[in-house]
């Protein structure tokens, strides 16, 4: 894999990343109902770690010769409490695909620490997606 276009995948990244905290917060002040204040305070929790997942992006692009994206990819906008928890666990299987895949390119080009980090982001999705599944698992209907 070029360098090119590890910058190209690492830039979709980072726009996943900012539609991570665009969603993140959106949902934190759309939850309602009986728990409101548990459900907006499980979203908010996550902000802090998408927007170290962007710097962290942002700042290896730049060090890689590209320029960051300023664009998020559509955040959905789903209805109701049940419906937002699942966006939220889409977006983070697709996170943990994602860095999966982009961890295994970036020790296919060699860069070891790349690798390294997109790793730790691996497991920080994992614990989001994990988390975001056992709320969803006694759920109500």
């Amino acid at each position: 894999m070029d360098k090119g276009m590890l910058i190209g995948l690492l830039n979709e990244d980072l726009a996943h990343e900012y539609a991570a905290v665009i969603q993140y917060l959106t949902y934190a002040a759309r939850v309602s109902g009986p728990y409101r204040p548990e459900l907006s305070k499980f979203f908010m929790a996550e902000v802090p770690d998408e927007t170290a997942h962007a710097q962290t992006l942002a700042n290896k692009i730049v060090a890689l010769g590209g320029v960051p994206t300023t664009a998020a990819v559509p955040v959905p906008a789903p209805e109701g409490n049940r419906a937002m928890l699942e966006a939220v666990l889409e977006a983070e299987r697709d996170a943990v695909r994602r860095y999966t895949e982009r961890a295994r390119q970036a020790e296919q080009a060699g860069d070891k620490g790349l690798q390294v980090t997109l790793e730790d982001m691996v497991r920080d999705e994992t614990d989001h997606r994990d988390e975001t599944a056992r709320i969803l698992r006694e759920w109500p209907l």
